[in-house]
């Protein structure tokens, strides 16, 4: 018995030291972006991705702690959504579709943040004040140059544009109160709803913008219209009223940031 209380103890520290760490990199992207959308402290669409995010720490006092932290949380978050994805048990067939899928997506989950710690650990040690690669736009690239190049790189946008469809309808649809109904009480329960649900709008619709860089790769079989959040927001402000569109952008970021540190600090995990 107290094994088992030690061990749902240490998976109760590991989930909201993930979860916490998963909310600083949405918050600060959210405010890089807001400061971009206005030229804050020369701040450009070119600082909103993760290398950005990883820069704005490092030039912070005690930076090179502040990424291995922030490794360390991303690592967390990576262990526990492999935990999620490799556990659990149901009887129904229904029921067993639905956890199968919902496996599947803490797997892609566990290894998206999985790559994302390993930046964080190359930028900390190899690469601290540099910009990093784009890595969709090399994605797109390596597709590109193989047979059916741009048939490949087309399904990825179809990926893309699915899983933003999908952030949209899981906000849209509040599928995620059941993450609220665990961390907050009845009084918080309204603020964290609406938190919740611009926050995952706001990430569908980053998804989304991703899906059309990558669908404009494909057409015209040019990688270099695909890349990263940075050249999503690019694209977004060079539109009409662009500086407002990447401010709404960026609350819903900041508040998806605040949703994730609200579980964090108030969620129940095992």
């Amino acid at each position: 018995m107290t094994t088992l209380k030690a061990t749902s103890s240490k998976l109760e520290i590991i989930a909201k030291a993930g979860f916490t760490a998963k909310g600083i990199v949405y918050a600060l992207l959210g405010l890089l972006t807001f400061m971009a959308a206005f030229n804050i402290n020369g701040k450009s669409t070119g600082d909103t991705d993760k290398n950005g995010v990883f820069n704005f720490l490092y030039s912070q006092p005690g930076g090179q702690v502040l990424l291995g932290l922030l490794a360390v949380g991303l690592v967390c978050y990576c262990i526990w959504r492999l935990i999620q994805a490799f556990t659990g048990n149901s009887d129904s067939s229904e029921d067993k579709k639905k956890e199968y899928a919902k496996r599947a997506r803490y797997l892609f989950s566990a290894i998206a943040y999985g790559g994302i710690a390993f930046q964080v650990v190359r930028k900390l040690f190899i690469s601290a004040s540099g910009s990093g690669n784009d890595s969709k736009e090399n994605l797109a690239r390596e597709l590109l140059t193989k047979p059916f190049g741009q048939v490949l790189t087309g399904i990825a946008a179809l990926i893309l544009l699915g899983v933003g469809l999908y952030q949209i309808y899981y906000g849209y649809s509040e599928k995620y109160k059941e993450h609220v109904d665990k961390a907050v009480n009845e009084k918080s329960r309204k603020g964290m709803m609406t938190a919740g649900k611009t926050g995952y709008i706001a990430r569908g619709v980053v998804w989304l913008l991703l899906a059309w860089l990558f669908l404009k790769a494909a057409w015209e079989a040019n990688a270099s219209n695909a890349g990263n959040t940075s050249k999503a927001f690019g694209f977004l402000q060079e539109t009409s009223y662009g500086p407002y569109l990447l401010v709404a952008i960026a609350v819903g970021l900041v508040c998806y940031g605040t949703f994730n540190f609200v579980r964090a600090r108030y969620e129940n995990f095992v």
